[in-house]
């Protein structure tokens, strides 16, 4: 079989190729796979800002948000002003299986995506949280802070969907309705880690600074604003080619990351209806005390940043 070929109208290259050292999936099973979860992984994608994770032959990973100049003019794309660079930045709109090829054919291993879609007014259209396990806890542990977050969100009258990272941790998405200011998202977002730390502070922490959490799963409440959170279906830079799967909430015990791979997941994926979509529930409206506890809370990174210039003025002082 030549190691050329086109699909869907863009020319590929390397087919036989490993996409990434440990991967154990060459380049034309990266694209299958891709092909595969289309379906389910293109309405995720759709109008939100995309950043990728690039892996080129011979180099290591690095994150890309400026499309190259080399991009071909269809792939939709939209220009944004960073601030902290101070320049445009043209970001892609994956919105079709032509872009996700092209895309997968340049090596992109990871699709992280905008909290919105289209103009950034329109605020985040979920709540998230991350749960992000101890270096070397279980992932049974990160499954069981998922628990709590569920719980807290339920005893304020919300729910969610929740899917593997794709690494070590495991994302709860709550949908929201339209028309909720990001500002006021955040705050919710930081009131419910909060709240689910307390139901169980043996298990889960809100500390930002990652050598105070003394082996507890952190309940990352900072997926706000022009935060960025890896696509449902996204295969991952990690040994095995791990991917972002949605689990059932009654299925979630047991489950392991390396359950859901490139070699795995289609073939999971067509087992039944897509869980993403059946789990997630009708969009809500925020409840106001959740909102207000939230803006009582400081911001995790900002009180992280004071700290570590506090430390180093007093590492100073001492001399």
């Amino acid at each position: 079989m030549s190691s050329d070929e086109v699909r869907h109208g863009v020319k590929l290259s390397s087919l036989d190729q490993e996409v990434f050292p440990g991967a154990g999936v060459t380049k034309r099973e990266w694209l299958d796979y891709l092909e595969a979860v289309a379906d389910p992984m293109l309405p995720e994608l759709r109008d939100r800002l995309l950043t990728v994770l690039r892996v080129l032959r011979g180099q290591g990973p690095f994150m890309q948000k400026n499309l190259p100049k080399y991009t071909p003019d269809w792939v939709e794309r939209v220009s944004v002003w960073a601030e902290t660079s101070k320049r445009d930045v043209s970001y892609a709109l994956c919105n079709d299986l032509r872009t996700l090829i092209w895309f997968g054919n340049q090596r992109a291993i990871e699709f992280h995506t905008s909290l919105y879609r289209g103009d950034p007014s329109h605020g985040p259209t979920h709540l998230i949280l991350d749960l992000d396990p101890p270096e070397d806890g279980a992932f049974s542990l990160a499954i069981g802070a998922a628990g709590l977050v569920r719980e807290a969100l339920r005893n304020d009258g919300l729910d969610g969907a929740v899917k593997t990272s794709g690494s070590k941790g495991v994302h709860v998405f709550v949908p929201l309705a339209p028309g909720q200011s990001t500002e006021d998202i955040a705050a919710a977002t930081r009131a419910v880690a909060a709240r689910a730390e307390r139901i169980d502070p043996s298990l889960g922490t809100t500390e930002f600074v990652k050598d105070r959490r003394a082996g507890k799963v952190f309940l990352d409440s900072t997926r706000a604003g022009g935060a960025t959170v890896v696509s449902v279906y996204s295969p991952r830079h990690r040994p095995g080619a791990p991917v972002s799967f949605p689990v059932r909430w009654a299925d979630l015990d047991g489950v392991e990351p390396g359950d859901f791979t490139v070699h795995t997941a289609p073939g999971l994926l067509g087992a039944g209806p897509d869980a993403w979509t059946e789990e997630m529930p009708e969009p809500f409206v925020l409840p106001e005390d959740l909102v207000a506890e939230g803006h009582t809370i400081p911001i995790a990174r900002v009180v992280a940043m004071h700290e570590g210039k506090r430390r180093a003025r007093a590492a100073r002082e001492s001399g």
